[in-house]
This record gives structure tokens, C-alpha cells and sequence, in this order.
């Protein structure tokens, strides 16, 4: 009797330990922050370093702040781009909202679906990524085209045009897609090729954007790697540049830059996760300066640096570029754009 009783202890005591592990875990579960707004959760000392790393040199700020930051008639904007005459169309919820270059709204095209991604054309037409498949509008919002949807896995997160070519960035398949203006698919860049020297992109979480530069190369980010890579546009891997570093001219974590766009003089400016630093780099990827740090862009409570994907989730700034110089800096989780021009230019 008394070894039934002690299995009979034993085997509640196991069903105890279960149920209170099952528990808390449901609780963590119910805990677990997604949008980093009750902090970070690190040590003190961990937080004191990386608000050293937060500060960034008041020389090397290039940029100041135009005006108070726009705020946005969306719950989630995802992406922006401009037009040939500085209109922003920002991306969000199932819409794509129309600014002018001061944030005045003017229009807004109705979707189907979740814009994901968008770029306008010289002739003012507006590609639109959206889950799964790529649609296209007149400006006066009109659908032209829906593309052939590209299935289950599809993330796209990054198009662009170029002299009757259409490149659309697939986080999900990891591949660049390339298209004429018609929607007819005529191959893939980034495939992993040993023979070509291509590596293929690694892309650990849903941040692959992409531009044609004016030197008619594509360039890619190859955010795994912390480089942007530059590409024929047969598909051809000609250099990358780009380095893995928490100091202020390289790109830390373990998927940066998330966004990046091309400057009228040929350089580039990028965005970045975690450590949110938008910075600025010449046409061959020399460190230039930086327009904003966390401190400008009023991050620095949430400070982090992303050595894992699962450390930063969610949303990410995107960026662009007018033909003036003044960069746009999209804050998707405050649903707001920052103006920023070179210091130069407001005196």
C-alpha cells in the first residue's frame, strides 16, 4: 500500500509540474512584447553601452529636421515613395495616400488588398506590391493591371522601374524577380549560382529592398550579409559593399540595412533597425555622414541591437529621396514623416 500510495504522490506530482509549466508558459506567451514599448528588458550595463553607441558625433550630422513630422491618416503605413514633383504616396492599411511634398492630403487610391511596397513611375504610373502579387495604377487611381499572383510564400517588399523593366524584391522566396511593364516575367536575379560567383541573398527577416541606379545598375540589399549588392540587370553580380560593425559608418545586427534610397548625386541613403540611424553614402559606398540618429528620430528608450531576427520584429523606417536632396524618413510604428534637409541648404 504504501508504494501505491507513493505512485499515486509521484504521478500527481508530475501532472502538478506539468499543469504550472503548461501555465507559465501561457502566461509568457500572454507577456511577450512584439512592439518593444515596455522597454527592452536588458541590463543596465548592456542599456549603458549601447547608449554610447546611440550617440552619435554632432559633426558627422549632415541633416536637420524640416517642420514637425506628418502624421499619417493610417494605423499601419508600410512604404513610401515620391514622384517626379516631391507628392509622397505613402503605403498603408489597404490605401495608398497622397501628399504633397509638405504633407497636405490630396488624393488616395483604394486597394483590394495590403500595399506592401510601391514605386511611381516618370509618367506617373504607381506599381504596387502587395502579399502576394503586384497591381498597377494611372494617377488619377484607376487599376491598369493585376498581376499573376506569385503564391503562399510570396513577401514581396520591394519594386522598381526602369526604362520598361520592373524588379520586384520576394523576401519569401528570397529571389528578385524581373518583369517588362506588361507583367510578362522574364527571369530571376540573386539565384544562388556558384558558376556566376552568386551567393544568393540571405534575408532572415522581411526587410530585401532594391533601386536602379542611375549608372543603370540594380543594386539589392542583401540584408544577412549587412551589404547592398550591385547587379546587371541580366542578373550579373558585379561588386557589393557594405560591412558588419555597431561603429557609426557600418550596419549592425543580423539583417541591416532594412531600407535604402537613391540620392540625386548617385549616393544612398539607408535605414536601419534596432539601432535606428538613418545615414548617407557616396556612390561607391564611402561613409558620408548620417542624417539622423536614434536621438533625432526620438528612439532612444527602445534601444537595441538585433543579433537575432526575433529581437526586432515587426515594423522597420523606410526611406526616399527628392530630387532636392531632402530626405523622407517613413517611422512605420509612429505612423509619421520626418523632412530632413542638409544643414547647408536651411541656412
Amino acid at each position: 500500500m504504501q508504494r501505491a500510495f507513493g505512485r499515486i504522490n509521484s504521478n500527481w506530482l508530475i501532472v502538478t509540474l506539468i499543469v504550472v509549466a503548461v501555465g507559465a508558459a501561457f502566461v509568457a506567451v500572454l507577456l511577450l512584447d512584439t512592439t518593444g514599448k515596455s522597454g527592452s528588458g536588458l541590463s543596465e550595463d548592456y542599456l549603458l553601452n549601447l547608449r554610447e553607441l546611440a550617440k552619435v558625433d554632432p559633426n558627422l550630422i549632415l541633416y536637420t529636421e524640416v517642420g514637425t513630422p506628418v502624421k499619417l491618416a493610417l494605423n499601419e503605413a508600410r512604404a513610401i515613395a515620391l514622384d517626379s514633383d516631391g507628392r509622397m504616396y505613402i503605403a498603408g492599411d489597404s490605401v495608398i495616400h497622397i501628399l504633397s511634398n509638405t504633407g497636405n492630403p490630396e488624393r488616395m487610391i483604394e486597394l483590394s488588398g495590403r500595399p506592401q511596397c510601391l514605386t511611381v513611375t516618370a509618367d506617373g504610373k504607381v506599381y504596387i506590391g502587395l502579399e502576394d502579387h503586384v497591381e498597377v495604377y494611372d494617377g488619377d487611381g484607376s487599376r491598369l493591371a493585376s498581376w499573376e499572383p506569385l503564391g503562399d510564400e510570396t513577401v514581396l517588399t520591394s519594386i522598381a522601374e526602369h526604362d520598361g523593366n520592373v524588379f520586384v524584391a520576394d523576401a519569401g522566396h528570397r529571389i528578385v524577380l524581373h518583369y517588362d511593364a506588361a507583367g510578362t516575367l522574364i527571369g530571376h536575379i540573386g539565384e544562388k549560382d556558384p558558376d556566376r560567383n552568386i551567393p544568393g541573398f540571405f534575408i532572415p527577416s522581411p526587410h530585401f529592398d532594391l533601386a536602379v541606379s542611375r549608372d543603370g545598375l540594380l543594386r539589392v540589399v542583401d540584408p544577412g550579409r549587412n551589404r547592398i549588392e550591385a547587379y546587371t540587370l541580366d542578373g550579373d553580380l558585379e561588386f557589393w559593399w557594405g560591412k558588419r560593425s555597431n561603429d557609426i559608418d557600418g550596419f549592425c545586427g543580423c539583417c541591416n540595412p532594412v531600407n535604402f534610397a537613391l540620392l540625386p548625386n548617385g549616393g544612398f541613403v539607408t535605414a536601419e533597425k534596432g539601432l535606428e540611424r538613418v545615414k548617407v553614402y557616396n556612390s561607391d559606398g564611402g561613409f558620408v555622414g548620417v542624417v539622423a540618429g536614434p536621438t533625432e528620430l526620438g528612439k532612444t528608450s527602445q534601444l537595441k541591437i538585433c543579433e537575432t531576427p526575433e529581437e526586432c520584429r515587426g515594423r522597420a523606417l523606410d526611406v526616399a529621396a527628392g530630387a532636392d536632396g531632402r530626405v523622407y524618413i517613413l517611422d512605420t510604428t509612429e505612423n509619421v514623416v520626418r523632412i530632413f534637409q542638409q544643414k547647408e541648404a536651411s541656412q
